[in-house]
């Protein structure tokens, strides 16, 4: 969304700290120390990435951060500690800290779990006070398109490309994405009005918090089908003024923040083309054009993406990515089909009208 006047864009800063830092909580690289300390953000703690935001950014703009909720959330449903670097607690005379660095007596040791408190049903390992400065959009897509795009990406010949070697279902992040959202909703975070419904899911709240932010979840068809009513409709949740602009990044300088902000992870925003793809099959990874690089605007799809059969995708599946392969996506939409529905329910709903267009 293009608002650089009074926006200052974040792209998934938090994944520094759970892949790379030394508060890491993902196992991706722990043994691999080249490729953290390589990457640039073998330092990120997730105190430091939070004080990027402090004051609105650089320029003292409103911050708007787009990320992973699976990047604060311990991976394989592991109890959640806070971060050692976000730990409050006074500790007396003779007691040690939590360590930030993974060594614990003189021995080198992955950094998770931590030797830090938790707080209760918070599943994050941020603050409940720090999380209250956020306002949170849910974006979710539906497993049967986002599992097979990742599993693409964490094989050849993309893998060199992402650097993601194997394939690792928690990242898929709905079981977290939900417990992060049923955690804000119960302590009245967000809620209980649900943006786009005009209706409230009351019985579910304590309202220990005072925030009166609506429940705003976006389905990524729906921002692809229409996205300039649901644009509209996120603007009035988070209080932005609607501009047809949001949805264009015409000038250089503009495709230039596009261009800085994927960088960070190549080949995930990667839109391969028939003959991108066929070169990318004989190992020329590097020939793949990421498209939407190649675009200078968010435009409403000619036509809705169609339901297809399990039969149908696990046929297309095996085609792409072989009999294991299509096996192991099958599973993990499957897996992930029961959170996505139930976050589904509280979509921002467009009228039938608007769908139309």
């Amino acid at each position: 969304m293009t608002r650089n006047h009074e926006l200052t864009c974040y792209h998934e800063p938090f994944g520094d700290a759970f892949y790379y830092g030394p508060e890491r909580l993902s196992s991706r690289y722990e043994n691999d120390s080249k490729a953290r300390e390589d990457c640039g953000f073998s330092q990120s703690t997730y105190q430091k990435i939070l004080d990027q935001f402090d004051g609105g950014g650089p320029e003292g703009k409103r911050v708007f951060v787009k990320d992973m909720i699976y990047y604060l959330v311990p991976p394989d449903g592991n109890p959640p500690s806070i971060a050692p670097s976000l730990q409050r607690k006074k500790r007396g005379v003779g007691t040690s800290s939590a360590s930030v660095n993974g060594t614990t007596n003189g021995t080198i040791k992955a950094p998770y779990p931590y030797d830090t408190d938790a707080e209760p049903k918070n599943p994050t390992v941020i603050p409940r006070d720090m999380l209250g400065k956020f306002h949170f959009t849910f974006l979710i897509r539906h497993p049967r398109s986002s599992i097979p795009s990742f599993y693409r990406c964490t094989i050849p010949p993309l893998d060199e490309v992402t650097g993601f070697y194997d394939f690792m279902p928690s990242e898929a992040g709905y079981a977290e994405l939900r417990r992060v959202f049923d955690y804000l909703l119960s302590q009245g975070q967000v809620g209980p009005k649900i943006a786009g419904q005009g209706k409230s899911d009351r019985h579910m709240l304590s309202n220990e918090w005072t925030q009166e932010a609506e429940v705003c979840v976006i389905d990524a068809d729906d921002l692809l089908d229409n996205p300039t009513e649901v644009v509209k409709a996120f603007c009035t949740n988070v209080g932005l003024d609607y501009d047809p602009k949001m949805l264009k990044w015409e000038t250089e300088e503009e495709q230039q923040q596009a261009r800085h902000a994927f960088e960070k992870w190549p080949g995930f925003h990667d839109d391969v083309s028939e003959i991108d793809a066929a070169h990318a099959s004989k190992g020329h990874a590097k020939s793949v054009i990421p498209q939407v690089m190649n675009s200078k605007e968010l435009k409403p799809r000619e036509h809705q993406k169609k339901a297809k059969s399990v039969k149908d995708e696990d046929l297309e599946w095996v085609e792409k990515y072989g009999e294991e392969g299509a096996k192991i996506i099958r599973k993990t939409v499957e897996a992930n089909m029961e959170d996505y529905e139930y976050l589904k329910q509280y979509a921002i709903k467009l009228s039938s009208r608007v769908l139309s267009v």
